[in-house]
């Protein structure tokens, strides 16, 4: 029997699918898992008509112009064809509708369900409905008798009843199927046929083979089978006439039996061994249609339609005979375009194989039908059909056909194979989602589940609303929005309510929150997407809000509804969650292959310091899976789930990489359970989700229930006592990593739980050193060791002590010494760290406190009046109000013979040169000595011993070693900030160091040093610095006060005159006040010279004595 197999061609996405032809044969009508039902006119169709009926379509019903569809939002819809405009919903069902048939007239159809229902409706009323209810199981196919007086049905449970539809009973029932609990795990879509016409035989596939039942006896009558099929039939169709009976099997045999003979006239196999789970019958007999799960399409042509055809070869007619008939078989208006290049004379039926008497020696090398097994020259790239290849296959051997030539053409295994790609196929990208929700084509759905509430849409005939439920009603009561706008899309905070709905043809994507955690009465705002953008994904942070788009841009918002920053995504996004500062984006870096996906991730920082931490890394999923949840841990750890039930979380201790934590799939009970996650808690270490039978996600209603799973961690042998503990370890470490990053945040940390975690470490670290001690693996225990902090290492050198393991102790004492050593350098190293952080910080602190320094300079004898009054209001800041008691308590000096050279320089500068022994050596050395002796040395040359005070409160000290020291060091850090080339560097910061430890008088000494009256500069300063500061804002104090005194003087005698007299309240001679302005411009650089190398020099002593006290403060501690 005769028989082409067509090339198959991409239909529909990888997925159930489900095919059939119009009344006329004109079309093939298929439907896919992508929601879809295309009709083709042929094969060769590159742009078939599309109409979409949900998210899936599990099964298609055509006739008299009606097209009916099961798909996945629970409803029997109704179109008209092939125009495919919707003529309404047939009727409903609590879970998906599984299968549809009409009956023979079209006036009935009916619908198998997952919730064991079976409906048969009328067509023209829809009101009138009849229920089947017997299954214990979800459905899995129905058909109508011929006659529409029985339908038959098949379950998972097991059995195929056949009903009397009228009265709505069951006649009888078979066992002969393998039971499951759910059509998706089920071995065997089990689609049974009854023998059109006649009516007279059922056909049930049970396993590998066709089982036939008799009408009104219903006994079995009859088995068909074939060696040839090794796994289960899914599907069985009757060619019209009703004489043939076709087969389709999971490992793709495509199998045609004579019902009568119960011989097998056909077999095909799938080119690619996929498992068939559609097939239709042409209404001429002559091509049946038949689809794959990985959404193919392929026909095969030239099928019988008598039984004298079948038995061609059994009977033994001539050649020509059988080409005669060979050739009746097509309609007149058969073209064959789709010949794959071979012309008539290349039909092994036309040209049998030479030799054909020689029986056995066929049989043994030829199926039934003659031709040779080998077809793999016809196999095609469905991925890449094109159909010119096939035309010029027909053009090559056309001239030859018309020629009449009788020469024999070669044999189909002769020919050129034509290109053919036999490597991966591309995996259909993931389509966005929101985590924590539910499929959007559902009427009461999930909008969002997340760890602040629920967010629950509602879309049907009486109502088009969001309800949002908070867990904690402190956050704020519940509510109820009406969804005017249709929105798809929702996330929950602390702070607000974000929807989002896709554009119409009227109205353009939406964007709207809804702010109720505002102080201010308009707590919404809606933001309307440009024409051609849609938004995919939304998600809310801590006071700010992003959506990504399909023209690959995420856009930021405040939360208040400011836009912000906006940037381009390097894929279509797939979802996103958000914590605090942190967001995190999953999307398509490319296109996977054979099931795979191929997935990049970005995470950012949206503080004050916006960064990105992960740079589009591939996102690790699980062997042939798809991301199914993302989010963050209560902590703020990003993890993701992907459809295997497996739980990653980023591990920030060991370079951002992704560690699995759990594996729900291992605590589901049955192969279609699952666990719907909806939060991550890592203290305590709980997995919460919500526990689904025979699905994917739970039902709105009734409210199902939060479980909790733990974690583990998927170490190797965890059955055994070393497994155990090591997984424990290191899962502690894992989940305690948010302690660091939440301190390094700023956040607050629960100390009490992070030392218990590392207790707990400490612990098992120490059991398993026990248990490796005990097996005599003591590399092992000093590995262990490694890992252990110095007082469990001494735990454990007296455990190997008491163990009798020396060798092991005295490799143990080694490691405490070196782990004593490095805590010590670490110690030693921070506090440096932290002197040299006070030394860098110590200029932007003065200069903070100096901004409320205002003093006078009016010649070179009152600078270091100007500097000792500046620096004495910069310590007094904290405590007292600057310029409350005139000018604090800095002698006045009138002339700078106090600190002349002949006095006081030349012993300081004999200490200077030759450095004494606490300033020898190098800079950095002085430094970390000051910075460790700096808080427990008392005040130096003051006589009292008290430690050095962190606040406010200050000590006073001897009116006069108070003054004197005071002086000292204000001349010294005001002389180092002037002067930039001072021979010691290190030394300047030292005293900066210790100007905290001086504390300022709390009453003024009642001398004549403390009665200066305030001056004219200074409140002309007081009064003008800001302006000073604005026109140079980087410059430093000093040379703020040198531009203050360049202005003051620029003014006239009468201005400086009249702000001496607001100051003083006194009257200024005008004589001195000209006597003091030529002191000022005759002396005034030998002035300040003379001051600076004066202020240099009591510097260098008090550094000295000071140096070398915080030196023997230093060895004392050591010693």
């Amino acid at each position: 029997m005769p028989c082409e197999r067509k090339p198959m061609r991409y239909g529909h996405s990888e997925g159930h699918t489900d095919v059939t032809f119009d009344d006329s044969g004109k079309f093939i009508v298929t439907c896919g898992s992508d929601g879809d039902v295309r009709i083709w006119e042929s094969l060769d169709d590159d742009d078939p008509r599309s109409i979409n009926v949900g998210d899936k379509a599990y099964s298609l019903a055509l006739k008299k112009g009606k097209l009916v569809t099961a798909g996945s939002n629970n409803t029997v819809q109704i179109h008209s064809f092939p125009d495919g405009d919707p003529d309404g919903i047939l009727t409903r069902f609590t879970t998906n509708a599984t299968h549809v048939a009409f009956n023979h007239s079209g006036s009935r159809v009916a619908a198998g369900s997952s919730d064991f229902m079976v409906k048969v409706v009328e067509v023209s009323d829809s009101s009138q409905q009849k229920t089947l209810r017997g299954h214990d199981a979800p459905v899995l196919s129905v058909t109508f008798d011929p006659k529409d007086e029985f339908l038959a049905s098949a379950s998972c449970d097991g059995s195929v009843v056949v009903w009397k539809i009228d009265e709505q009973t069951k006649v009888t029932s078979w066992p002969v199927l393998q039971k499951s609990n759910d059509v998706s795990n089920a071995k065997s879509l089990c689609r049974l046929a009854w023998q059109p016409k006649t009516a007279k035989l059922l056909a049930v596939p049970v396993g590998t083979t066709v089982h036939l039942y008799e009408r009104d006896s219903w006994e079995h009558v009859g088995t068909l089978s074939d060696d040839m099929i090794t796994q289960p039939i899914n599907v069985v169709a009757w060619s019209p006439c009703g004489q043939f009976l076709a087969a389709g099997s999971v490992g793709g045999f495509l199998t045609v039996w004579n019902a009568e003979s119960k011989l097998c006239v056909e077999r095909q196999k799938h080119e690619k061994g996929y498992t068939v789970c559609g097939m239709a019958w042409h209404p001429s007999g002559s091509q049946m249609a038949y689809t794959d799960t990985e959404g193919c399409l392929g026909l095969l042509d030239a099928l019988p339609t008598s039984s004298a055809n079948a038995l061609m070869k059994t009977h033994k007619a001539p050649v020509v005979k059988a080409a005669n008939d060979y050739d009746d078989l097509f309609d007149e208006d058969d073209d064959r375009v789709m010949d794959e290049g071979l012309s008539d004379t290349h039909s092994p039926a036309k040209h049998p194989v030479v030799g054909g008497d020689d029986d056995d020696d066929d049989d043994d090398l030829m199926p039934a039908t003659g031709r040779v097994k080998n077809r793999g020259s016809f196999l095609d790239d469905e991925n890449s059909l094109d159909t010119g290849s096939l035309k010029l296959g027909q053009e090559k051997y056309r001239d030859e056909d018309d020629a009449g030539s009788t020469i024999a053409p070669p044999t189909g295994s002769s020919l050129l194979p034509r290109p053919v790609y036999d490597g991966p196929l591309p995996t259909p990208p993931q389509k966005p989602f929101q985590p924590g929700s539910t499929p959007s084509h559902l009427t009461h759905r999930f909008m969002t589940w997340n760890s602040v509430g629920i967010v629950r849409g509602y879309n049907d005939e009486q109502d088009n609303a969001v309800d949002v439920e908070f867990h904690d009603t402190a956050v704020h009561h519940a509510m109820h929005l009406t969804n005017a706008l249709g929105h798809t899309l929702a996330d929950l905070s602390q702070e607000a309510v974000l929807l989002a709905c896709p554009a119409t043809d009227e109205l353009a994507s939406k964007l709207q929150c809804l702010h109720f955690s505002s102080w201010d009465a308009n707590k919404e705002w809606i933001v309307d997407l440009p024409e051609g953008e849609d938004v995919r994904a939304v998600c809310l942070g801590q006071g700010w809000a992003a959506a990504a788009t399909s023209t690959l841009t995420l856009r930021l918002f405040s939360i208040g509804g400011v836009q912000k920053e906006l940037f381009s995504l390097p894929g279509h996004v797939v979802s996103m969650a958000a914590h605090g500062e942190q967001l995190l984006i999953v999307y398509h870096r490319g296109t996977g292959f054979d099931g795979e996906q191929a997935l990049g991730v970005q995470l950012l920082q949206l503080g004050r310091r916006k960064r990105q931490v992960i740079h589009g890394e591939p996102l690790p999923l699980s062997f042939k899976s798809h991301l199914s949840w993302l989010g963050f841990t209560a902590e703020g750890t990003p993890c993701y789930v992907d459809s295997e039930g497996s739980v990653r979380m980023l591990n920030r201790s060991l370079g951002n990489t992704w560690t699995p934590v759990c594996n729900t799939r291992e605590t589901c009970k049955g192969k279609s359970d699952y666990f719907w996650v909806v939060g991550v808690h890592e203290n305590p270490q709980q997995l919460r989700c919500i526990p689904c039978k025979g699905s994917r996600y739970p039902p709105t209603l009734p409210r199902p229930a939060v479980a909790i799973l733990p974690f583990k961690l998927p170490l190797c042998q965890t059955t055994t006592e070393k497994g155990q503990m090591e997984e424990q370890y290191w899962r502690s470490m894992v989940l305690q990593n948010h302690y660091g990053f939440l301190s390094s945040s700023g956040y607050e940390i629960d100390g009490e739980g992070q030392n218990q975690a590392q207790k707990e470490q400490q612990e098992l670290l120490m059991k398993m050193f026990a248990l490796s001690c005990k097996l005599e693996r003591e590399f092992r225990c000093m590995e262990l060791a490694e890992l252990m902090t110095q007082n469990v290492v001494t735990l454990a050198i007296r455990y190997a002590s008491r163990s009798r393991r020396m060798a092991l102790a005295q490799r143990l004492s080694e490691l405490a010494m070196e782990k004593a050593n490095q805590l010590q350098e670490e110690e030693e190293e921070q506090e440096e760290s932290e002197g040299a952080g006070g030394h860098l910080n110590s200029r932007p602190h003065q200069a903070r406190q100096e901004e409320h320094r205002e003093e006078e300079v009016e010649d070179a004898q009152e600078m270091e009046t100007l500097e000792t009054d500046g620096e004495n209001r910069k310590r007094q800041s904290r405590c007292l109000n600057p310029f409350a008691r005139g000018a604090g308590g800095s002698p006045e000096k009138p002339s700078p013979k106090p600190i002349s050279k002949e006095g006081r320089v030349n012993p300081f500068k004999v200490l200077g040169s030759g450095k004494s022994p606490s300033s020898s050596g190098q800079s950095r050395i002085t430094n970390v000595l000051d910075s460790m002796t700096s808080a427990r040395r008392p005040a130096p040359l003051g006589g009292s011993s008290g430690k050095q005070n962190k606040g406010p409160i200050l000590k006073p000290l001897a009116p006069k070693p108070k003054t004197k020291t005071q002086s000292t060091l204000l001349q010294m850090a005001t002389s180092k900030a002037a002067n930039k080339k001072a021979q010691v560097n290190t030394e300047p910061a030292v005293d900066r160091l210790k100007q905290p430890e001086v504390p300022p008088p709390d009453s003024p000494v009642d001398n004549s040093e403390n009665k200066k009256p305030r001056t004219g500069f200074q409140l002309w300063l007081e009064e003008n610095r800001k302006s000073i500061v604005a026109d140079s804002p980087d410059l430093p104090e000093t040379d703020v006060i040198r531009e203050a005194m360049g202005r003051f003087r620029s003014l006239s005698a009468e201005d400086r005159l009249s702000w001496t007299e607001r100051a003083k309240g006194q009257s200024v001679d005008p004589a001195d006040l000209k006597k003091r302005k030529r002191a000022e411009e005759v002396g005034e650089v030998d002035s300040e010279n003379a001051q600076k190398e004066a202020d240099e020099n009591i510097a260098k002593k008090k550094r000295s004595l000071d140096s070398t006290a915080k030196l023997s403060a230093f060895a004392f501690n050591k010693n």
